[in-house]
């Protein structure tokens, strides 16, 4: 359908086949191209106290002020090969200006969106929510499940991360005959963070596919509070997503006359291939919009002494063997995780916060545990956990009480722990000593920065309320961070909250590593390891591979594998192996450096689709910008109990249909003594895969010619 004649296009995307559009009152709508106007979403949502909204209910839009929002102007501006226009919109009633930023790349199959709100007006204004992006018409909805969209999300939780799970949207979002009231439903599938673990119940992205195959997929870029929204419009789907809002984060603004608010970055993604499709276009946008880091090309093999091995308790004599150890495996970074600060009887957990090494634990002093990772030629590296302050620790006195958390004029406590505000300058002169000490002074090269509690809302400092305190903070916190790479460009940063619990690209724009899970059983990594390239990109994206000298010879190619297309957080009492498990997992560290140069373009597909839970047979690929360059990595697990046991499940095939036409020839990179199989059928693009034992895994390399 044209745009009508009364309606003016002031910004297009080509690939996404969206379009910015104003009425003759200079109304700005925005969603799919050819849409009826009623279809589309007003381009700015925001809910304002004493305005609300004009159609009550759990949505977030049809917002009063969103409403009455009128083009102002626009203009577009060229930085290298990004393109931004920037759409000015203002209400007459109130005086509120927004700005919304459109940001792509020509070709590129995303649109990021950040919206700027100036309370241009007489009054104080008090902001409740904004939408980052809002757009509509974008599947229509269909009459039954069979013949609509499909919803895809992801739950998350402390070892379960990354569990992708799909709906028929009409089975989220109910068919309701509109004859008698006219309006629209009150509802919509939504999804929200809560506290300060940004993915501890969800993954802020979701997507909707139609039964063509078209994909659209969102991402929120925040820590410190986000909620997404799908619902109907029109027999059609619009998506609208926010940073932190009032109802679910206790965050609200107030603008003074002058002052201004800046969302949150959220982006959209969409192709016609289906998710695989949509999550490689999404995996080239993170790689485009994060911080550039040698790391990321590098990707040196990480021993980490703490899961299934050390467990928090470091010291100079079970440290020795484990760094020799790991050096003769092929490791090149070693680094000594929680506990290395740990002097006090009574405990570590909350007396943290000064992290001055211990020196019971190390009588010769750290820097000799430090020196001997040099000189096996690793990098050394530590754990940190640099937010939080022990209420133990003497800091907890010593430092100014503005300098943490507080909500109603009380210092908040979480599990034993203070929490720092990183907009006090005091604290952050204390994290700006402890890494300059750690790493100026001492020589480490990489810092693992862990975030073990949930604070809640955030911290009200004055008047603001303490999802706005929150936001503070993280902005602050990701500012800190960046200092310490600008300080030393070499250093290398890791991610982690319990695992995979603050998993958002805000921190991975400036991070280089992210620990996917604490999860301990080998047996239920591989959902996890499998989907971690959903949230992170994959040369980001740490799976620990922690064999021990009890595994039996499957069971230790059986934990190597799920790391080795991503980031290997290598673990385990190595220093206690046979000459022949030693062997198995030098192996793996050598197929591992064979992979990796593809790893940093490669991009994710699902030969069995996103795996769930239970699942017993899971597949997760990378393909390279040249679709000869394959590499596959196929899991089988034990059924899980109470399960319905098939008499033969020992072979899965698995379509690929990137590599049709190609003639394939398969081969077994790890392990090498494996007894699979792998067999290419050219004719329908299929790969029979043979694993004669459950618990097992391989990696493939799928090579060929056209």
């Amino acid at each position: 359908m044209a745009v009508a004649a009364e309606q003016t296009v002031l910004w297009s995307h080509d690939v996404l086949g969206l379009h910015a559009v104003a009425d003759s009152a200079g109304a700005v709508r925005l969603g799919a191209s050819g849409q009826d106007w009623d279809r589309l979403a007003p381009l700015v949502e925001v809910t304002v106290t004493g305005h609300g909204r004009t159609w009550s209910g759990e949505r977030f839009i049809d917002t009063t002020v969103g409403g009455r929002l009128a083009h102002q102007g626009h203009r577009t501006v060229v930085d290298g090969d990004l393109r931004t226009t920037t759409i000015r919109l203002a209400d007459p009633v109130t005086g509120l200006a927004a700005e919304i930023a459109l940001r792509t790349s020509p070709g590129a199959g995303f649109l990021r969106s950040q919206v700027r709100l100036v309370n241009e007006g007489s009054a104080p204004l008090r902001l409740e929510s904004v939408s980052s992006l809002a757009l509509g018409g974008l599947v229509d909805t269909g009459g039954s499940p069979a013949g609509g969209p499909t919803l895809h999300w992801a739950d998350n939780d402390w070892l379960a991360e990354c569990r992708w799970r799909q709906a028929a949207f009409r089975d989220q979002v109910v068919s309701l005959n509109r004859s008698a009231h006219g309006h629209e439903g009150r509802g919509a599938f939504e999804r929200s963070s809560q506290g300060s673990w940004s993915t501890g119940r969800h993954l802020p992205l979701a997507a909707l596919t139609d039964p063509a195959g078209r994909a659209w997929l969102w991402q929120i870029e925040s820590s410190a509070g986000w909620r997404y929204e799908t619902g109907e419009r029109e027999g059609a789907a619009y998506v609208a997503l926010f940073g932190p809002d009032d109802a679910h984060h206790q965050w609200h603004e107030t603008l003074t006359p002058g002052q201004e608010f800046t969302t949150v970055p959220a982006v959209l993604v969409g192709a016609t291939g289906g998710l695989d499709a949509a999550f490689g276009e999404l995996t080239s946008y993170r790689r485009r919009t994060r911080r550039p880091h040698p790391d990321h090309t590098a990707l040196p093999v990480i021993y980490n002494d703490y899961m299934n091995t050390l467990m928090g308790d470091p010291t100079t004599d079970r440290l020795m063997p484990l760094i020799a150890a790991a050096a003769s495996a092929g490791a090149e970074v070693f680094v000594v995780d929680a506990g290395w600060y740990d002097d006090d009887a009574q405990g570590w957990w909350d007396a943290v916060g000064a992290w001055e090494a211990s020196s019971s634990r190390f009588p010769g002093g750290i820097q000799e545990v430090l020196d001997a990772i040099a000189r096996h030629g690793m990098t050394p590296g530590l754990w940190l956990e640099p937010e939080v302050v022990g209420v133990r620790s003497p800091l907890a006195r010593t430092l100014p009480p503005e300098a943490f958390f507080r909500r109603g004029g009380v210092r908040v406590t979480e599990h034993g722990r203070h929490h720092l505000d990183l907009r006090h300058p005091a604290a952050r002169a204390h994290l700006d000593q402890v890494v300059d000490r750690i790493v100026g002074d001492w020589g480490v090269g990489y810092l693992k920065l862990d975030y073990n509690v949930n604070i809640g809302a955030g911290t009200e400092n004055g008047t603001e309320s303490a999802g706005a305190g929150l936001l503070g903070h993280h902005r602050a916190h990701l500012d800190w961070l960046g200092s310490l790479l600008d300080r030393y460009p070499g250093l290398v940063l890791e991610n982690c909250a319990s695992g995979g619990l603050r998993m958002d690209h805000a921190q991975l724009a400036v991070t280089q590593v992210q620990s996917t899970s604490d999860q301990q059983d080998p047996a239920r990594y591989p959902p996890i390891a499998a989907a971690a390239a959903t949230a992170v990109t994959p040369e980001q994206a740490a799976v620990w591979a922690y064999p021990q000298p009890h595994f039996t010879p499957d069971e230790i190619a059986f934990t190597l594998t799920g790391a080795l297309q991503g980031r290997v957080h290598l673990s385990g009492f190595l220093d206690r192996m046979s000459p022949e498990q030693s062997a198995l997992v030098r192996s793996a560290v050598s197929a591992y450096k064979t992979l990796r140069p593809e790893i940093p373009a490669g991009l994710p597909f699902w030969p069995l689709g996103l795996p769930a839970w239970e699942d017993t047979w899971l597949a997760s690929g990378l393909r390279g910008p040249a679709t000869a360059a394959t590499w596959l990595t196929v899991w089988r697990r034990a059924p899980a109990p109470g399960a319905a046991r098939t008499p033969d499940d020992s072979t899965r095939t698995l379509p690929i249909p990137h590599l049709r036409g190609t003639h394939v020839r398969p081969r077994v990179l790890y392990p090498t003594a494996s007894d699979a199989t792998a067999t290419w059928n050219p004719a329908d693009s299929r790969l029979t895969v043979s694993l004669p034992r459950p618990g097992t895994a391989v990696l493939l390399n799928l090579t060929g010619d056209h």
